[in-house]
């Protein structure tokens, strides 16, 4: 069997293997072992050892267990909740203020946990009840929490950024700076449609009567509760960005700070403590699982000549490199459809990159693009893994149909924000040149 062959057989078993709902990690390295054998004889094996060892073997991987037990102290010890209370507080008399507090605390909370289960899980359980018993727009008030809580994986600390930055041995610092601009940038989209929104249609987003947004003394207690956020996020991320620390450092100076945050607001007990551990280890269980076997795939995928097989199907194509960008792209939107954005990163990430590096583009930039990429795969139907968060937290009345529909303006500004970054990639490269010349 030919070359060529092998790689085309490989990669429908793999299909195969995404649509069947199995464990994505076993079933990779299975299928891609199976021709291994087929190809190489026993010596095939060899493969598992060496692959399970590099991929896990890296100091940058540290930092996911750390950031993702941060996440889980933070809403398990009501932290987040805080938040959400102090965002209550602060903009409730706005047209639109509790949709706009769910982006801003949203984005918060994607600044410390670096994932997108724990926004959504955390704004729908918190914030999705208060808007909806306040006389939001239904719509909206789910559009506004799926679009937020999906902030986690652009906002750094990112683990889709940090996998991606492992797999491909690009900067995770310089991919952090990079996400920040195109993170704003969305952000403030997505506030100006609410306001938009809100004003096209007043009963949408009605305001709180002054008598339910709080005294003097509540507004200065949620002025705390927010410095104390933009506090832990100043020791996270700015230690990043200034160089001061790498990020698997400042995971863990923040797993510290996070803590004695939740002690000094009497959030943190034993049962925290043990949920958290334990869930973070699951997740990070899962991760690594999926990490090793995916890349078993795409390893043998390579040693078979899988990378020189793409890059010359691009350069034969003809196409502008541009083009070839897009059809990346779209492909990614498919995958993202199906599975979820850990899978789709060490998938895409070793195989497109190379290829996008060939055309002359930065990694950086193509490493946010995916990011980007993966925030509006991973919320758009049918079977976007995100939906199925939203719809686990949010009242039972509500129907997948709803969460579909509402999504959708904020998915429009998401290709917004992607189109633009395509077409001006100075505003992801501008910043990380600024900070790492």
């Amino acid at each position: 069997m030919s070359t060529e062959a092998i790689i085309i057989v490989l990669l429908l078993l793999g299909f195969v293997a995404l649509m069947s709902g199995g464990p994505i990690g076993f079933l990779f390295g299975g299928v891609s072992m199976g021709l291994a054998y087929f190809t190489w004889g026993p010596q095939a094996f060899q493969l598992v050892a060496t692959t399970a060892k590099s991929s896990v073997d890296s100091f940058l991987l540290l930092a996911i267990p750390l950031f993702v037990f941060m996440g889980q102290i933070l809403t398990r010890s009501g932290l987040g909740e805080a938040m959400f209370h102090a965002g209550h507080i602060l903009s409730g008399r706005l047209r639109g203020g509790l949709a706009i507090a769910v982006v801003l605390v949203c984005s918060l909370i994607g600044a410390m946990v670096g994932i997108i289960g724990a926004g959504i899980m955390t704004a729908g359980t918190v914030a999705l009840k208060p808007m909806l018993e306040r006389g939001y727009d239904r719509r909206l008030a789910l559009g506004v929490t799926m679009a937020g809580g999906g902030l986690g994986i652009l906002i750094p600390p990112s683990v889709p950024m940090i996998i991606f930055a492992s797999v491909t041995k690009t900067s995770v610092g310089q991919m952090f700076a990079g996400a920040l601009l195109p993170a704003a940038l969305m952000i403030v989209l997505f506030i100006a449609y609410i306001v938009i929104y809100c004003r096209i249609r007043p009963d949408a987003g009605p305001p709180l009567p002054a008598e339910q947004t709080g005294s003097r003394r509540d507004k200065l207690i949620a002025l705390r509760d927010g410095g104390m956020a933009f506090l832990l996020i100043v020791i996270v991320l700015g230690s990043i960005l200034a160089g001061a620390a790498t990020p698997t450092e400042a995971g863990a100076v923040g797993c510290v700070a996070v803590v004695l945050i939740a002690l000094v607001y009497k959030g943190f007990g034993w049962s925290v403590l043990k949920d958290s551990s334990i869930e973070a280890m699951r997740m990070t269980g899962v991760i690594v699982w999926i990490l090793i076997g995916v890349s078993i795939f795409t390893n043998y995928m390579m040693l078979m000549g899988g990378g020189r097989m793409f890059r010359d199907f691009a350069a034969n194509l003809g196409a502008d490199p541009l083009m070839v960008i897009i059809m990346m792209q779209v492909s990614m939107l498919i995958m993202g459809c199906f599975i979820d954005e850990f899978i789709i990163v060490v998938i895409c990430a070793p195989i497109f990159t190379p290829i996008a590096v060939s055309l002359g583009y930065d990694p950086i930039w193509f490493g946010i693009l995916m990011i980007l990429n993966m925030e509006i795969a991973i919320q758009t139907p049918p079977y976007g893994f995100a939906l199925f968060y939203l719809k686990a937290v949010a009242p039972p009345d509500v129907k997948m149909t709803e969460i579909y529909r509402s999504i959708s303006p904020f998915v429009i500004i998401k290709f917004i924000v992607l189109i633009t970054c395509m077409l001006l990639p100075e505003l992801v490269t501008w910043l990380p040149k600024q900070l790492f010349p």
